[in-house]
């Protein structure tokens, strides 16, 4: 399996792949050059996206076809994008989630925060602004700069 940024030819199938796990699509777009992809066979299987505003990130998008879940394809493509956060100068990064705080706690050492310890250049994003229920958990994480 290859873990790769994500071109624009993925975009379909990551867009499909999202709703196919019941996650959001919008601003996916216009933040394609921050994604990347699992691939296996030519296809796509997983993803996990960033928004990066300045020195804090947004992870998202962090889906896994079913028949892939439990071989670490998150994981890998998590740490991936978070190497990517840091690489580009972003010193934090927060996600939403619903199902998996749990998740990102164990693995990447993320902590729930109160919504409203967000970094208010997140506010811009889609996922903030109702693309995520106001129920989903809002986690937080230092990110060491990669110079």
């Amino acid at each position: 399996m290859e873990i790769r940024p994500a071109r624009s030819e993925d975009l379909a199938a990551i867009l499909a792949l999202l709703e196919l796990c019941r996650l959001p699509t919008a601003g996916v777009p216009q933040h394609l050059d921050t994604f990347f992809v699992a691939v296996e066979g030519g296809r796509v299987v997983g993803s996990a996206g960033l928004e990066v505003h300045g020195q804090v990130a947004l992870l998202r998008s962090v889906a896994t076809e079913p028949a892939h879940r439990g071989q670490g394809v998150a994981r890998r493509l998590c740490a991936e994008a978070l190497r990517e956060a840091a690489r580009r100068g972003a010193r934090s990064c927060f996600l939403l989630t619903e199902t998996a705080a749990d998740y990102f706690a164990r693995y990447f050492a993320f902590q729930r925060v109160p919504r409203s310890a967000a970094d208010p250049r997140l506010l811009a994003s889609e996922e903030f602004q109702g693309a995520c229920p106001e129920g989903a958990h809002l986690m937080a994480r230092t990110l060491t700069v990669i110079e």
